[in-house]
């Protein structure tokens, strides 16, 4: 039986390159796997999910209309796929994510969805929110603070390193402008 995964961590613990390895081990064992992104995260290029550590690959963007179990379902009936990975999934919508429920119950594809939970000032994504209610898997990537404390938050910062208070909620962007760190050091540095 097929299930729906989400793997979730702060920023920078690795999860686009844990996705691209799980793509790598199907396709080692001449399997099909489908690669989605989200177009609003263009940081590589659009339709391409790329790791810090300098691998990248391409992929099918979509966009918060796209109907994504009407798109895997057609994919499918053209080439069998093995298996949906999803990244950056804290940008799907909750209709998305009820959609990969259905590709996952009615079409029996696993669906693995790689995101971070909350915003830069601590509200949860609603792709995240959701995945959370319903993944039937979901584990958590750990990555570090730099007080050595887990990582759990992801703090926006400007052009001169001091902590964005207030902002839009999606503000694209990697090393230049989000830092992860532990609860304790994201509240010191919002002032809360």
């Amino acid at each position: 039986m097929a299930s729906l995964y989400f793997t979730y961590s702060a920023m920078n613990a690795g999860k686009s390159t844990s996705l691209l390895q799980v793509a790598h081990n199907y396709e080692e064992r001449d399997q099909r796997v489908l690669l989605l992104t989200p177009a609003i995260d263009d940081r590589a290029g659009k339709g391409k999910i790329a790791s810090r550590l300098g691998i990248d690959r391409g992929a099918l963007a979509f966009t918060s209309s796209t109907d994504l179990s009407a798109l895997i379902k057609a994919r499918h009936q053209q080439q069998p796929i093995d298996c949906v990975l999803i990244d950056e999934a804290q940008f799907l919508t909750e209709p998305q994510v009820w959609q990969l429920t259905d590709v996952v119950d009615r079409v029996d594809i696993p669906v693995m969805c790689y995101g971070i939970r909350t915003d830069a000032f601590g509200q949860a994504f609603p792709g995240s929110a959701v995945l959370l209610a319903v993944a039937d898997k979901v584990s958590e990537m750990k990555t570090i603070c730099h007080c050595g404390r887990k990582a759990t938050m992801n703090l926006r910062i400007d052009e001169n390193g001091e902590a964005v208070k207030v902002g839009e909620q999606i503000a694209i962007g990697g090393n230049d402008r989000y830092i992860s760190c532990c609860r304790r050091h994201w509240k010191e540095k919002l002032g809360l």
